[in-house]
């Protein structure tokens, strides 16, 4: 049964390698925007958690995604020419999260009218399967 509370956003976080830090592609992608760009993904972000997911109609910004990547969602603005995609996952499990989370997977950017790579796609089904088998987010 779909919660009437706000959902967390997180960021996956990838694993810890050779004593460095784990990267958080959603963040790196979002610092590599433009401050206009990025808060457009943060306020589609806000709204989806606040309504919450199951109850957020869209509007073309929130988007289900299908094929390879289905079960995700992409957070979709137009700025300066380009597309922003950032690629988020939905993770109802209590368990490890202890709430509802929208995680946010990474993002890529692309001319208008353009398609996104099979690469960029890759990229993202490889970060969904490892926080599938690690759960790893920062808050």
């Amino acid at each position: 049964m779909p919660t009437s509370e706000a959902w967390c956003i997180r960021f996956f976080q990838r694993e810890v390698r050779a004593g460095l830090l784990g990267a958080v592609p959603a963040r790196d992608f979002l610092d590599e925007l433009t401050e206009r760009a990025a808060a457009k993904i943060e306020a589609v972000l806000m709204a989806v958690a606040e309504a919450p997911p199951p109850r957020f109609s869209g509007g073309g910004k929130w988007q289900a995604m299908h094929g390879e990547m289905s079960g995700c969602y992409e957070v979709r603005v137009r700025d300066g020419g380009l597309n922003h995609r950032l690629i988020c996952l939905l993770d109802r499990s209590r368990d490890n999260q202890g709430e509802p989370s929208i995680v946010c997977l990474g993002g890529f950017s692309k001319r208008l009218r353009t398609a996104a790579s099979a690469r960029e796609y890759r990229r993202l089904a490889n970060y969904r399967q490892e926080f599938l088998e690690t759960r790893r987010t920062l808050s």
